[in-house]
């Protein structure tokens, strides 16, 4: 078993190393390993070709590694690396526990087919009718004797460590210190997941679990790992779920809202955000309630219906004029009047309305968020351009590069794409000539290059 060797000495481990990881595999499902001699006997016997490991300890060898059964040449437990592929909302709160670790693992450690997933669109409808008709919270029915003790106290270690990452991802995008949020999420979190705690602990827990597992959603969409996006999204929603919070598990759907307008999804991208709003009505907020409409919004303005985009964008504006922040949970309030007028802006650009879509990016500079003001930016320059307004959009575009010369986002990097294309129809005119010239030193324009537009 030579490939098992040469993954354990990649990631620079021991024998002992990989033994005490398969003892937390195994722990998580309840299970023991023996004793560490005869654990080393197996692995020797293994690596040397001499036997396989069988359905009890290639589960647990693979976990530990983060690899699949074929990377490992362990054909015969397919069944696992299917499961890890599998796109579905977990049935349990068990289920979800498993299946967010098993996901935090393979993405460490740089599992290629999860990496370069696409995301499914019947996953969306599942997910979305499965929390709508099933929003009772569950609870898990035991955690294995001996595991650890989970209070309120590690809850808040992980909202406070959480709350630093998403600073990070804000100001540097989601490339930057996404592999460090996973680690976190894989050693750290993981294991509070199956410990023991209280109910009132279990829900808290969960919820800002999934919180955080938004988060890896989030950053891995901003890089365009949008397979592993979605599935990092429907953990959230399960784990929103049975944490009691439904403003979370709506503003979740939302979130899959956006990625599915991203990648051209229309129809389910209105679905989401209209789930989100139903699903939420008895507990909605006027911000959360706002940020729905503006998400239906968008995706209606990419499928081209302007009369339902600018309803859906009147909604909006009403809602955000009655808003009280001492009633609405934290994580929302950044979407204000200026994200709303960032929101309008997209829209307007893409019905064909130009003016009010330089009118409304304007107006959308918060100058505190830098990848959303870059974005507001790129939607200014687009707009200009589609008014005719070359040389202008063309400073406003170096605007943008300069703007997000710190930021790692494959999203910023189609923002410039798009651009590009539509620069095309100018040919080699003068402004384009020098815009060419000066963006050409900026890092984000060069990744921009090797970006497919998902429409």
């Amino acid at each position: 078993m030579n490939e098992l060797r040469i993954a354990r000495k990649q990631l620079g481990w021991g024998q002992g190393r990989l033994i005490a990881e398969m003892r937390r595999a195994a722990a998580r499902k309840g299970d023991q390993l023996p004793g560490d001699a005869s654990v080393k006997r197996r692995i020797a016997s293994w690596e040397n070709g001499h036997s396989v490991p069988d359905d009890f300890y290639g589960p647990l060898v693979c976990e530990a590694l983060g690899k699949s059964p074929v990377e490992l040449g362990l054909g015969h437990l397919l069944a696992q690396d299917a499961q890890l592929l599998d796109v579905r909302y977990p049935p349990t709160p068990e289920d979800a526990f498993r299946s967010v670790d098993q996901l935090w693992r393979a993405d460490l450690h740089g599992y290629e087919p999860l990496l370069l997933s696409e995301a499914s669109q019947p996953a969306w409808s599942e997910a979305s009718l499965r929390w709508l008709v099933a929003p009772e919270p569950s609870f898990p029915t035991s955690s294995p004797e001996g595991s650890l003790r989970v209070g309120l106290a590690d809850v808040d270690a992980v909202k406070s460590t959480s709350d630093m990452f998403a600073d990070m991802d804000d100001r540097f995008g989601g490339d930057h210190g996404r592999q460090a949020v996973i680690q976190y999420l894989s050693r750290d979190v993981a294991p509070l997941l199956t410990g023991q705690y209280t109910e009132a602990v279990g829900r808290a827990l969960f919820s800002t679990v999934a919180e955080s597992t938004l988060l890896a959603a989030w950053m891995s969409y901003d890089t365009c790992h949008h397979g592993l996006a979605q599935r990092y999204f429907l953990q959230a929603l399960r784990l929103a779920q049975d944490g009691d919070d439904r403003r979370l598990a709506g503003s979740i759907l939302s979130a899959m809202s956006h990625q599915a307008t991203f990648i051209g999804n229309f129809v389910e991208a209105a679905t989401l955000a209209r789930a989100a709003r139903m699903g939420i009505a008895g507990v909605a907020t006027p911000t959360l309630m706002a940020q729905f409409h503006a998400m239906e919004a968008r995706a209606l303005a990419r499928s081209g219906d302007a009369r339902g985009c600018e309803t859906a964008l009147a909604e909006a504006a009403r809602l955000l004029e009655s808003v009280n922040n001492d009633d609405e949970p934290e994580w929302i309030t950044y979407f204000d009047q200026a994200e709303l007028a960032a929101e309008a802006a997209h829209c307007f650009r893409d019905i064909g309305k130009a003016q009010k879509a330089v009118s409304q990016a304007e107006n959308a500079m918060s100058g505190s968020h830098v990848r959303s003001d870059f974005f507001a930016t790129m939607v200014l320059a687009d707009a200009h351009l589609a008014a005719g307004e070359a040389e202008e959009a063309c400073t406003i575009a170096l605007d943008a590069l300069d703007m997000g010369t710190q930021l790692k986002s494959k999203r910023c990097a189609g923002y410039l794409a798009e651009f590009r294309e539509n620069l095309k129809q100018l040919g080699n005119a003068a402004p384009v000539r020098d815009f060419h010239e000066q963006a050409a030193e900026h890092r984000l324009w060069q990744d921009a290059r090797e970006v497919k537009l998902p429409y």
